[in-house]
C-alpha cells in the first residue's frame, strides 16, 4: 500500500549539507590527478617548533592527552581554508550561526559515531573534516534515505555502496551500517583524492562523481582557466556542497567566535564492535545488552528486520560500557534460542512465497532454514520459519516501522491509502492523484526508482 496526501504541496524536510576544512594527508605535485586532470594548488607547510628549553630535555616532556574530541578534530585539520573565508562558504556559515539549534541535534546524533570516525581517519592519515562530512550528507541522521536512492548517513546510492562491498539486500543494508559504510566511503574518499591530487575536488567529486569533476577540469584547461574546485563550473549542489563542509569545519575549529557552543564529546570510544556468531533477534540482543531496542536500531541501523541477517554480518555493535554484560548473556544463551522458531504445516495450493509473506520473511530464508534446493514443497509436510519474539510495535526502527510511521504521520491535507495494483507505476499513480512522483515516492519512505 501507498500513504498519499491531498491538497498538500509542501516537500518534507530533508537533511541539509554543510562545508569543512581538511587533513593531513596533502597534495603531491606528481600525483596522478596532477597529471590526469589538473594543477592541484596545493599549500606546503613548514613546521617550526619554538622553545626555550634545550632540544636535549624535549623528549622528557610528557605530551598533554587531549580530552575533548572537537579539540583532536581541530588538530587533524588538513583541507586548505582560504582567509578571508570564500564568499560561498561564509555563506553557508551564516546559516549554521542563525540555526545553534541544528548544531544542537546533529552533535547529539553524532555522539556515538564521531570516536569511531575519527580514530578510522586517523588510521589513514586522512584530514578529520572529513568527520564531518556526514553532517553535510545526512545531519549524521542514520536511516536518511534522499530522493536519488542514497541511504546511511555517508549517503551512499547502491550502485556505489555494491562497489565498495556494501550488501543491500531484505535483511540489511550496508548502506546504513555505520561501521561498514564508514569503512567504504573513507576508501572512495581516498580513491578520489589519488584521482585529483586535491580533497576540495575529491570532495566534489564524491558528491557529484568523478566523471563530473574531471569533465570540469578538462574544460577549465582547455580555455587556459585555473583548475581548482572554486574556478571550476559544477553542479549547483556541488558547488554549495564544498562550502558546506568548509564552513562546518571553521565554525567547530572557532565556535566561540560565531557565539556557538558545542556540546562536549569526550575523546574516549562510545562503542565497540561484537562478534556474535550467528542470527540473533534485536530485541533479544538488546535486552542481553541492557539497552533499549530503539538504541540497539540506533547503533545498529544497517538491519532492516527484526532479527541480523543469517548469512552475516554476525556482528553488533553496542556502548562500550555494556560489551562485558553482553556478551556475558551471549555466551549464557543456547544459539538454537537466539531466534525463536515456528512450525509449519504446508496447507494445499500454498507455495513459499504466500508462506514467506505470512510470516514476514523471505522464500530465500525460508529453504536455508529448511535445506530446501528448489520452491517444490509438498502438502501436509512440515517447515521451520524463524520468527520475531515481539509484536511489530517491539522493533519500531525496523524498515517496515518506519515505513508504518512515516505514513501515520499527521500532516496538512487528507490521507489517502492506495492498494498498488498489477503493473502500476509511480508514474501511473501520482498522475492519477494529481501529486508529484517524489513527493509520493518521499510519503512512502522510497525513491521513484524503487518497484513497487
Amino acid at each position: 500500500m501507498l500513504a498519499m496526501l491531498a491538497g498538500c504541496n509542501s516537500t518534507p524536510t530533508t537533511v541539509d549539507n554543510t562545508p569543512t576544512e581538511a587533513g593531513p594527508k596533502q597534495a603531491t605535485s606528481d600525483g596522478k590527478a596532477l597529471q590526469a586532470y589538473s594543477q592541484s594548488g596545493e599549500v606546503e607547510y613548514n613546521t617550526m617548533v619554538e622553545t626555550s628549553v634545550p632540544v636535549s630535555e624535549l623528549g622528557n616532556i610528557t605530551p598533554i592527552p587531549i580530552t575533548d574530541l572537537w579539540q583532536r578534530i581541530r588538530d587533524g585539520y588538513g583541507i586548505p581554508q582560504s582567509k578571508p573565508l570564500h564568499t560561498a562558504t561564509q555563506q553557508q556559515l551564516n546559516w549554521f550561526i542563525k540555526h545553534p539549534d541544528y548544531i544542537d541535534r546533529v552533535v547529539e546524533r553524532a555522539r556515538p559515531y564521531l570516536h569511531y570516525i575519527v580514530d578510522q581517519l586517523e588510521q589513514r592519515n586522512m584530514p578529520m573534516e572529513i568527520a564531518l562530512l556526514p553532517i553535510v550528507e545526512s545531519g549524521y541522521q542514520p536511516f536518511a534515505y534522499s530522493h536519488g536512492r542514497a541511504a546511511g548517513i555517508w549517503q551512499f546510492i547502491p550502485g556505489t555502496g555494491k562497489v565498495y562491498g556494501l550488501k543491500q539486500n531484505w535483511w540489511y543494508d550496508g548502506r546504513r551500517d555505520v561501521i561498514a559504510s564508514t569503512g567504504a566511503a573513507l576508501d572512495y574518499l581516498e580513491k578520489l583524492y589519488g584521482d585529483f591530487g586535491d580533497w576540495q575536488l575529491a570532495l566534489a567529486a564524491y558528491n557529484s562523481g568523478e566523471g563530473t569533476v574531471g569533465r570540469a577540469i578538462k574544460r577549465n584547461r582547455k580555455a587556459g582557466k585555473a583548475t581548482d574546485f572554486w574556478s571550476l563550473d559544477l553542479p549547483r549542489e556541488t558547488s554549495a556542497y564544498v562550502p558546506k563542509l568548509m564552513a562546518v569545519a571553521d565554525l567547530v575549529k572557532q565556535p566561540e567566535n560565531y557565539n556557538i557552543t558545542l556540546s562536549p564529546i569526550d575523546n574516549s570510544p562510545f562503542l565497540t564492535v561484537v562478534d556474535v556468531g550467528s542470527q540473533i533477534d534485536l530485541a533479544l540482543a538488546a535486552q542481553l545488552a541492557e539497552i533499549s531496542t530503539d538504541e540497539m536500531y540506533q547503533l545498529n541501523p544497517g538491519f532492516n528486520r527484526w532479527a541480523t541477517t543469517p548469512d552475516g554480518p554476525h556482528r553488533l555493535v553496542v556502548p562500550l560500557e555494556k560489551a562485558d554484560i553482553f556478551q556475558q548473556g551471549l555466551a549464557a544463551l543456547p544459539v538454537d534460542d537466539r531466534v525463536q522458531w515456528t512450525r509449519h504445516k504446508i496447507k494445499s495450493g500454498e507455495s513459499l512465497g504466500v508462506i514467506a509473506k505470512h510470516y514476514k520473511t523471505t522464500v530465500a530464508v525460508i529453504k536455508e532454514a529448511n535445506g530446501l534446493g528448489s520452491n517444490n514443497i509438498r502438502e501436509g509436510r512440515h517447515l521451520l520459519i524463524p520468527i520475531a519474539s515481539g509484536e511489530a510495535s517491539d522493533y519500531p526502527l525496523s524498515a517496515s516501522q518506519r515505513l508504518a510511521t512515516r505514513q501515520n504521520t499527521p500532516r496538512r491535507g487528507n490521507k489517502k491509502v492506495y492498494t498498488v495494483k498489477a503493473g502500476d507505476t509511480w508514474w501511473d499513480i501520482a498522475n492519477a492523484n494529481n501529486v508529484g512522483v517524489r513527493q509520493l515516492a518521499s510519503w512512502n519512505s522510497k525513491a521513484p526508482g524503487d518497484v513497487l
